[in-house]
């Protein structure tokens, strides 16, 4: 698939700072790409500059041609903001802002404006008052106005980081719906992984301003190329261990005093490289499981704490390890710090990492 965007030596600075470097980034057409990375990483500031909102150094190209007329470039292209900026008019109105701008007829205009609010959940809204809006659905109408001047890119700026999570699930449905309807190339900012996984084919992440991987969402969080990235993509378990041993099939890392099997290759002999496990990946149970995973170890609970939709176990199996598992689970084993069971996982789990990032 052709890239729609291609940009090339980026560089944002703000107040003398730069705060973004990305030597290359490309945009496919009809992919939704996932800017993901913590507060501060800079993902406002590529985002912005992709859109040719914010200066920047470097080569931006468009369909293959570089961008020189910025206004023309921006009218092929649409942004969300993460605060809705809506005007004291009905919703219908806002939403039709753009097409107004654009000399588009008041009937034409008001029909797509309707589409576009159907389309992210909202159709009812069209005669309310933008003033009278929650805060979600504002985020909506907002979202809805970028998507009725049919743009051939949508950026959204963390669009749905003010939402409470039951709101937030729902437009995010809508939304990857919408998108996906129209094939449309849509660049989402976010420090949300749920979010990212949920909406984005590729993932890009962030950190002090530098893209450190990117690829596509499903390999990002399966393989991160280094701890940083590891870490932010939800990796809790990062530890040190010593290559044992080695062949074409399995390696066994020494970790504390246990082995552990691991399907990756790496060089015999090698001294504390890092292996991470994702806490989804663990299973806990009150006796060894029958189970084809090559990882069991017996563990003594630490603490039991509920994040969000799922409880985090945190376990001493003579390595420090985190497990994630569902309320449900937690509530038929029944688990209490102090209570001895036992974590395991497939050999397809851990994943080697270098010990330093990579530049």
């Amino acid at each position: 698939m052709a890239a729609i965007i291609e940009a090339t030596d980026l560089v944002v600075s703000r107040g003398g700072r730069e705060v973004v470097r990305v030597p290359r980034i490309d945009i496919e057409e009809g992919e939704t790409l996932a800017l993901l990375g913590p507060n501060g990483a800079g993902k406002s500031s590529l985002v912005f500059a992709l859109a040719s909102l914010l200066p920047a150094s470097g080569e931006l190209r468009f369909r293959g041609e570089v961008v020189r007329d910025h206004v023309a470039y921006r009218r092929r292209i649409a942004v969300a903001f993460q605060r809705p900026l809506l005007l004291d008019r009905s919703v219908l109105d806002n939403v039709a802002l753009g097409l107004e701008l654009r000399g588009v007829p008041r009937p034409e205009r008001e029909r797509r404006a309707h589409e576009a609010l159907t389309r992210i959940g909202v159709g009812s809204l069209g005669r309310r008052p933008a003033w009278a809006l929650s805060g979600g659905e504002a985020q909506r109408v907002s979202i809805a106005r970028s998507l009725a001047v049919r743009p051939e890119v949508l950026f959204l700026d963390e669009p749905f980081g003010g939402l409470d999570a039951p709101t937030r699930e729902s437009a995010i449905a809508d939304l990857g719906n919408a998108v996906r309807v129209d094939g449309l190339t849509t660049v989402l900012v976010t420090h949300d992984r749920d979010e990212a996984l949920s909406l984005a084919e590729h993932v890009a992440v962030l950190i002090d301003g530098r893209v450190r991987q990117a690829d596509r969402a499903e390999v990002v969080f399966a393989t991160p190329a280094d701890p940083d990235v590891a870490a932010f993509v939800g990796v809790e378990n990062i530890l040190p261990a010593r290559v044992a041993s080695s062949d074409d099939e399995l390696t066994h890392l020494e970790v504390g005093r246990h082995l552990l099997e691991v399907t990756a290759s790496a060089p015999p002999g090698e001294e504390f490289p890092l292996v991470g496990i994702p806490p989804d990946d663990v299973v806990i149970a009150r006796v060894a499981p029958a189970t084809s995973a090559r990882n069991t170890f017996d563990g003594r609970i630490l603490r039991v704490e509920p994040i969000g939709r799922r409880v985090r176990v945190v376990l001493d199996c003579g390595f420090p390890l985190v497990a994630h598992v569902t309320h449900r689970s937690a509530r038929e084993l029944e688990l209490r710090a102090g209570d001895d069971v036992v974590a395991s996982f497939k050999a397809t789990v851990p994943h080697l990492l270098p010990r330093h990032r990579r530049n």
